[in-house]
């Protein structure tokens, strides 16, 4: 029996063949039902004017194109998901494409995908034809896959990383100052309460860590991966720091740069272009790294720690805030989604494994807290605002990175609510002589 001529019960499926085809084969609404079981939780449209699913779903998903099935049969999973949704040969009807959490939710929640019994899918892309097989080209948002990454250096290489971040992050200054709003901060807030303006939790933040690295007037401050210079210009500005910023992102330090001498803070703060294995060789009061450790590669922990205790001075604090796994037993690597579209090379451990390495290279970790919902409240933050800017974003960078962003900060929002991903700060100490590490008995910024 051709999979056009089973019956398609209740779930709407029209068996129309593609415009022009010549021959009567499988509809889009009949690849769908191969691959999925149970009740279909959205509508389903297809370019050859196939549908299955309920008409009053309030989402729909169109496939518009018959490359779009390609990508979705050629990457199964959310690869083929992303180039098609970039490409615009998907669409989702029903959300914002600034904002598609709703569908990202429902999608988690309530579609169940299934692999075709070996005949149905012979059978099926038989008749489809086996040219459905061979993958189009991905989108230009893409980045090449890890193994051809090697051509501009090993994993993690200071060239190779220095890629990875420009591929994320020199995307447009202008864009990053719709979507973060005015503090420039792309990492997580702090919020002391959920109705709290992304503002104020971008200032509790980085006053949590000035608490947690006790900054007081005249003190040295180093923050590795500093972005925009966030941390930099607001413990410069509201603690009388002397701060040193370092990022591998050109546009970032140039636009942190002008952002200093616009707020007057030039002589107390600063943000150079550098590895953070370039930051100055000195002993600093305090070391911040915040969004950073996400970058550097799990095998270079040991490195990476090492040189910034080598940048403490005996007593000085740490800070480090990144994203975490919530197994430590979880693969580092990300998906294939995050590693072709966001961030090349990222890698994710979990918190024990964070912990011990802070502890092997000789500093005493004090004080760990988990921020995972308060990251949740940000990225709805982060789209809301791409959702208010959308034209002037599209304008800025096109359609297909717009549509990334969204996809990815609605995607990570769902994981840190459902805790996949979390977020810790650790703090810990340099020891001077005799174990004396300067940390009082009780944590100082809660008093």
């Amino acid at each position: 029996m051709s999979l056009t001529d089973r019956d398609q019960g209740t779930a709407g499926a029209a068996a129309t063949p593609p415009p022009g085809s010549g021959r009567r084969g499988p509809t889009v609404a009949d690849v769908v039902r191969a691959v999925t079981a149970g009740p279909l939780p959205v509508r389903v449209t297809g370019y050859d004017g196939s549908a299955i699913g309920p008409t009053d779903s309030g989402i729909t998903l169109s496939i518009r194109t018959e490359r779009g099935l390609s990508y979705l049969l050629t990457a199964p999973g959310d690869l083929g998901m992303a180039r098609a949704y970039v490409s615009g040969d998907l669409a989702l009807e029903g959300v914002h494409p600034g904002d598609p959490y709703e569908a990202l939710r429902v999608f988690k929640d309530e579609l169940r995908l299934r692999p075709p019994a070996l005949a149905e899918g012979l059978a099926l892309v038989r008749e489809l034809g086996w040219e459905r097989l061979l993958p189009p080209p991905p989108p230009p948002q893409e980045a090449v896959p890890r193994w051809k990454r090697v051509m501009s250096g090993l994993r993690h290489s200071r060239l190779r990383d220095s890629s990875a971040i420009s591929h994320h992050y020199d995307v447009s200054n202008a864009f990053y100052e719709k979507v973060l709003g005015p503090s420039m901060t792309y990492t997580c807030a702090v919020y002391r309460s959920p109705d709290d303006t992304l503002e104020q939790a971008q200032a509790s933040k980085y006053d949590l860590v000035a608490g947690k690295l006790a900054l007081r007037p005249g003190m040295r401050l180093l923050d590795v991966g500093c972005g925009w210079g966030g941390m930099v210009r607001h413990a410069a500005r509201e603690y009388g720091v002397k701060a040193l910023g370092v990022t591998l992102s050109r546009a970032q330090a140039q636009w942190a740069q002008a952002a200093i001498e616009r707020e007057g803070l030039t002589g107390l703060a600063e943000v150079r272009h550098l590895d953070y294995r370039d930051a100055p060789p000195e002993q600093f009061d305090a070391v911040s790294s915040i969004g950073l450790t996400e970058h550097i590669g799990v095998r270079n922990y040991p490195v990476y720690f090492g040189a910034l205790a080598d940048r403490l001075r005996p007593e000085g604090r740490l800070l480090n805030h990144c994203i975490t796994r919530a197994d430590n037993r979880a693969p580092h690597r990300s998906g294939a989604f995050i590693d072709r579209y966001v961030f090349p090379d990222g890698e994710l451990a979990g918190p024990g494994r964070l912990i011990s390495e802070i502890h092997d290279v000789g500093l005493e970790v004090h004080h760990e807290e988990n921020l995972r919902q308060h990251y949740a409240l940000t990225l709805a933050a982060w789209c809301r605002n791409l959702v208010e800017h959308w034209d002037f974003c599209v304008g800025e960078v096109g359609t297909g990175t717009a549509r990334v962003w969204g996809l990815y900060m609605a995607g990570s929002r769902l994981a840190f609510e459902r805790n996949g991903i979390q977020l810790h700060q650790v703090v810990a100490t340099r020891n001077g002589p005799d174990g004396v590490n300067g940390y009082p008995l009780r944590p100082d910024w809660l008093a």
